[in-house]
């Protein structure tokens, strides 16, 4: 019996937290990865990216993995009952609960990371603690069922590692030597740590609006009752 895969495909979505590790899990045997929203609405990525997704919230069956990637889209989702309902459903009965990037503030509003050790965006990373989650600094963090991403690029290393925890090491190698996945960046400037300074600054004045409207969001007068 395949592997299904459920990624969440919303208005705003980073592309590269979605695609990424959609790449890994239908490159493996005997998979289905769907995207998965309200409607099967095309959906535009914070990029500009349009996004067909496959199945609707009412259609979904249970998933073996849940993903929720990241991206500008997240503010919304944070205050979405209806997806947060969504996640919560879906957690109950998948293997794995994951996401890429921000998406780990959905899952902590849904209520499911009070105690884990959970990954997120280096700009993120603070947010976890509104949730009663452990901020952990790694590419990939597993806590249980719970497997949680770093920024964006880290959604193929999480694929691989999910693949890797289902199917077992050897599928996933074949699955990264199929993909050339053999990284070596021009730069070295992936966090904040190794980026140069005026780079950093640059880097959180893009993202300051964005930041900001989580932070209003996340407030303790804004977070829902529930959680």
């Amino acid at each position: 019996m395949s592997l299904r895969f459920g990624i969440l495909c919303f208005p705003g979505v980073q592309q590269l937290d979605l695609t990424g590790p959609y790449e890994a899990f239908a490159s493996a045997s005997d998979t289905q990865v769907d995207l998965v929203w309200k409607t099967t609405e095309p959906v535009r990525s914070s990029t500009g990216l349009w996004l067909t997704p496959d199945v609707s919230f009412a259609e979904a069956p249970d998933f073996d993995v849940i993903c929720v990637p990241g991206g500008g889209g997240v503010n919304p989702l944070l205050t979405d009952a209806e997806t947060l309902d969504f996640v919560r459903s879906q957690a109950e009965t998948a293997r794995f609960v994951t996401s890429v990037c921000t998406g780990s503030l959905v899952l902590g509003q849904a209520g499911l990371l009070a105690g884990k050790r959970a990954a997120t965006h280096w700009n993120a990373m603070d947010l976890l603690a509104a949730f009663g989650a452990i901020p952990t600094e790694e590419r990939v963090v597993r806590d249980g069922k719970l497997i949680t991403a770093g920024g964006v690029t880290s959604g193929i290393d999480f694929g691989l590692s999910v693949i890797a925890e289902l199917m077992g090491k050897d599928e996933a190698e074949t699955i990264q030597l199929s993909l050339e996945y053999a990284p070596a960046p021009p730069f070295d400037a992936g966090l904040p740590c190794r980026a140069r300074p005026e780079i950093v600054a640059i880097a959180r004045q893009r993202m300051a609006q964005s930041r900001k409207e989580r932070e209003i969001l996340l407030s303790p007068a804004r977070r829902t009752p529930d959680h």
